[in-house]
């Protein structure tokens, strides 16, 4: 007959705990439970002796091993940059075209300046050299100073109105801040610079506006807006855009100039590092 709720047998024990009529009955854990529950106890002193574990004040015990995972790791980037010394000093000793026409070498130099971009252009230019406002794209044509393995290296060596004596320098006056352009013609040159890359505007301000650009902006961009790469100056006539191409923008460039700024990386990175970025970068896709 079954028990009604509530009821023991009188060998069942209990642990006196009782909640509306229904009893705790003590039952001992299952064996193989305690046992994995004891060898857990007996590991973890174990391990407390052998391996580093406790923090003291200043430091932390070091364990009967002397074992250190800081160790290890500094191994093995020591044995990792003693592999690589070789490589890096055949790339810091030979030129630019000798490291391309080697296979191994430029696969080196590949992966060795996909990491460094990672980790000190991306933050401005993206992880995939996609660019953003007012930081260059580094997979299309559109290059500022030249897009030659060599004019990459100097750029990236020297750096942009970057506080070196070989950096790019370049700069385009404020025409509208410095008054050397009114506002109405500002807005005309603009309208022509916007025409000049197919864009439908008013074609009258535009009119006016290619007198204005022949006498104040044709001397660096040239006469057809195509650009200069000796001194920077940026193709007009092509969809591409640093700091974007709506009217008001265009406008804003015009009245008070850019001057963005690019560090001179041979002041932070060694020379072959330097030669791995500019190989890399000159590999995107967009390179001359």
């Amino acid at each position: 007959m079954a028990k009604e709720q509530g009821e023991t047998s009188a060998d069942e024990e209990t642990t006196g705990h009782e909640w509306d009529g229904i009893q705790e009955l003590n039952k001992p854990l299952p064996k193989w439970w305690l046992y994995t529950f004891y060898a857990c106890i007996v590991w973890a002193v174990g391990y407390w002796i052998l391996y580093p574990t406790w923090p003291l004040i200043s430091s932390h015990t070091a364990g009967y091993l002397g074992y250190s995972q800081r160790e290890v790791v500094a191994e093995d980037l020591a044995q990792a940059q003693a592999e690589k010394a070789g490589f890096r000093d055949r790339i810091a000793a030979s030129d630019l075209e000798t490291i391309q026409s080697d296979p191994e070498l430029l696969n080196f130099a590949l992966a060795g300046g996909a990491a460094a971009f990672g980790d000190n252009c991306a933050p401005c230019h993206g992880r995939g050299a996609q660019g953003a406002i007012g930081y260059p794209n580094l997979q299309d044509d559109a290059w500022l100073w030249g897009g030659s393995l060599d004019a990459i290296h100097h750029t990236i060596q020297y750096g942009i109105r970057a506080e070196d004596a070989e950096t790019r320098n370049s700069q385009m006056p404020a025409f509208g801040k410095l008054g050397m352009l009114k506002p109405d013609q500002v807005s005309d040159v603009a309208e022509y610079v916007l025409s000049l890359s197919g864009n439908e505007g008013d074609e009258e301000a535009a009119e006016r506006g290619q007198a204005l650009f022949a006498t104040n902006c044709a001397a660096c961009h040239g006469p057809e807006g195509q650009g200069n790469q000796a001194l920077g100056a940026p193709n007009l006539a092509d969809e591409l855009w640093l700091y974007g191409g709506d009217k008001a923008t265009v406008v804003e460039t015009i009245t008070n100039s850019r001057s963005g700024m690019m560090p001179a990386w041979h002041e932070r990175l060694d020379p072959a590092t330097v030669k791995e970025l500019a190989i890399y970068v000159h590999s995107l896709g967009g390179g001359e």
